[in-house]
């Protein structure tokens, strides 16, 4: 079992706060970091955009990405909204058992 963070964009602190609880509340992952204050340039349908927005950052286990991922496209209201996983290296073992153990099927 590996940990990961999941690395997604939303439009507002908001959406970022109520996509955040809902996975916390279902242990798709342990905690969420929301960091507001993004500008975004990026292409959408042919167009160049520009745009604020809030970073989410979800701690969890690789074995959750799926579900997770599914979670997050119900709750987005972005046609394709960004959902990547980034591996974790290494760090604090004791922080890294305390993923896995909030995001067990036993949690809670």
């Amino acid at each position: 079992m590996a940990e990961i963070f999941v690395y997604v964009t939303c439009e507002s602190p908001e959406q970022a706060e109520a996509i955040g609880a809902a996975l916390v509340e279902r242990r798709l992952c342990a905690c969420v970091n929301i960091l507001p204050g993004m500008r975004s340039l990026y292409w959408w349908k042919g167009k160049l955009e520009r745009g604020d927005e809030t970073v989410l950052v979800a701690k969890t286990r690789d074995s959750l990405l799926d579900p997770l991922t599914e979670a997050i496209k119900a709750l987005h209201s972005y046609e394709v909204p960004c959902v990547v996983a980034l591996p974790i290296l290494g760090g604090n073992p004791d922080f890294l058992r305390w993923i896995a153990d909030e995001t067990s099927p036993s949690a809670g």
